[in-house]
């Protein structure tokens, strides 16, 4: 029987349809003990980033519990962003947790990898992703993205074509107090990209992201072949 397969990151999320038409309005300062939260779990992310780096270079495995740990933080990131000025999709208030949390319409995870090459995590984070961090960086603030990578998620804050498009989205908000579909698939479809980019730079994965724009709430699956 066949399965279904894709990209190991996983990013879902479904539009709220009771999203105000005001509250984005003061949504940055609801989001301030989120924001204060991640600094330290962005740190925390960086210390763990370094020491798997090492583990797969000795071990070709990323340690399960530190991957885990970094999976939470850029699910939480992602949480907060739908939230707030990443997208505005919502207006459910972030849990305060690493854990995947399923009744938020905002969700990511990550398939753990058993082996992971370790000449590739000597190069994969900087060389490789460089052409993906260009085209993140239009998409989600430009060149302090790029030269950061997956180390700087204040995306929400730096501009770039997402937060262009939030404004169109929170204008709309504001005076249909409807969130237009097609411009909430290209929104996701772009933090999508940013957080493909973001798994592959932070070695949890050797799954090249695809140059691929996948529109809409759902992430795209493929149907696995059926052995013979």
């Amino acid at each position: 029987m066949a399965g279904s397969v894709g990209y190991p990151v996983h990013v879902n999320a479904a539009l709220d349809p009771g999203t105000s038409r005001w509250l984005w309005l003061v949504k940055w300062i609801l989001a301030i003990p989120h924001w204060v939260v991640l600094l330290f779990l962005w740190i925390g992310f960086l210390v763990v980033s370094v020491i798997a780096f090492f583990a797969i270079l000795f071990t070709e495995r990323y340690p399960r519990a530190l991957f885990d740990f970094n999976v939470g933080v850029l699910r939480w990131s992602w949480r907060v962003n739908y939230y707030a000025y990443g997208a505005l999709a919502t207006d459910q208030y972030p849990p305060f947790t690493l854990a995947e949390v399923e009744s938020y319409p905002a969700r990511l995870t990550v398939d753990y990898p058993e082996r992971l090459s370790r000449g590739l995590v000597l190069v994969k984070w900087w060389l490789l992703a460089i052409p993906h961090y260009i085209i993140v960086g239009i998409f989600v603030g430009g060149g302090s993205w790029a030269a950061n990578g997956s180390d700087d998620w204040a995306w929400s804050v730096a501009g770039g074509l997402v937060g262009v498009l939030v404004v169109f989205a929170a204008i709309a908000l504001l005076f249909t107090g409807t969130y237009p579909r097609s411009l909430f698939d290209l929104v996701l479809g772009l933090n999508r990209w940013a957080l493909r980019v973001s798994g592959y730079s932070a070695l949890m994965t050797d799954v090249y992201p695809p140059f691929r724009l996948d529109l809409g709430g759902s992430d795209p699956v493929a149907e696995a072949p059926t052995p013979d």
